[in-house]
Formats: structure tokens, C-alpha cells, sequence
């Protein structure tokens, strides 16, 4: 698979890949989610337009996964890594990660931040195999450690919730 950032002609594509990555939550305490909206054009276009959304792409140059991320005051925030269920278990995701932390520093970035299942297998313990840590909020930037409560909002069970970071 070749890594690449997006390039518009990418867009109209990625919410159908992030739907398929989606039903992985099926039958999950996230169910809920597998059906639930993907990540709106203008966010995608956004990260595009950033240099802050990368694709992994099979032989025909099709995407298979994505990762979009925002640059936010020297924090790589990562708001999406999704890989379609056929293409999941070939470290797509896990190449789109390195990607991205490669990445932060020539965006101004000196540590990369996410929120995510503590629980699933395939969200928190993901992360810490790449160097990332689940962090308390306090002493976080007031943006990142609002998060949470933001998601809670918007139907997250926040027990299940982390933030997690890691240097760039």
C-alpha cells in the first residue's frame, strides 16, 4: 500500500471508506456508531487543503484508509483514522499513523493528541503500541482536555473515553 496525502479527487471517496470501517462497531458497547454519520466534506476538504489528511491507497491508487488530523497550537490532533473492513489487518492503519507522526513536526507539531475507546481492543491499545499514552486532562491545553466532554455531548459513554498524546 503507498501512503500519500489527499488530493481532492479523494474526497467524495473517503465516506464510504470510513462507513465500511465503521461496522466494526457492530455488536460493540460503540454500536451505535456503525451506522452513525461520517466525518462531514468540508472537515475532509479542510485537512486536504492542510496537508493534514493522508490516504492509504491500493495498487490503482483507490483509497482504502485515511487519517485526518488538524494542526492546533504545536499539537497534531488526529480526528479520524478509518480503513475499509476488506482492506483492515494489512497495518494500513497503523502505516497511516506513522504517517502522520512523521508528519507533525514540518506542520509545526511537537506532540500528536487523539480521544478514543478505552476499551475496544482496536482503539486505546492500538495507540500505546505506537507511543501513544492515555493522559488525565489537567494541564492540557483547555482545548484538548474540553474534549471529552464535547464527545459525552454528542452521545459518548465518557468511562469509556481517553485522551491520549505522545510526542512528535
Amino acid at each position: 500500500p503507498m501512503i500519500r496525502l489527499a488530493r481532492p479527487a479523494d474526497l467524495p471517496l473517503l465516506p464510504t471508506v470510513e462507513a465500511s470501517a465503521a461496522t466494526l462497531f457492530a455488536g460493540t458497547a460503540m454500536a451505535a456508531f456503525a451506522a452513525g454519520p461520517t466525518t462531514p466534506v468540508d472537515a475532509l476538504a479542510a485537512g486536504c487543503a492542510a496537508g493534514c489528511l493522508w490516504i492509504a491507497a491500493d495498487a490503482a491508487d483507490a483509497p482504502q484508509g485515511f487519517l485526518l488530523a488538524a494542526a492546533e497550537a504545536g499539537w497534531l490532533h488526529i480526528l479520524e483514522l478509518s480503513v475499509a473492513r476488506p482492506a483492515q489487518g494489512q497495518g494500513l492503519g497503523a502505516a497511516l499513523l506513522q504517517a502522520a507522526i512523521a508528519g507533525a513536526p514540518a506542520r509545526g507539531c511537537t506532540h500528536l493528541s487523539l480521544t478514543t475507546d478505552r476499551l475496544l481492543p482496536w482503539n486505546a491499545p492500538f495507540y500505546a503500541r505506537h507511543g501513544f499514552a492515555i493522559v488525565p486532562p489537567d494541564g492540557l491545553p483547555d482545548w484538548l482536555a474540553a474534549m471529552p466532554a464535547r464527545e459525552a455531548a454528542s452521545g459518548l459513554d465518557p468511562a469509556r473515553r481517553c485522551i491520549m498524546v505522545r510526542p512528535a
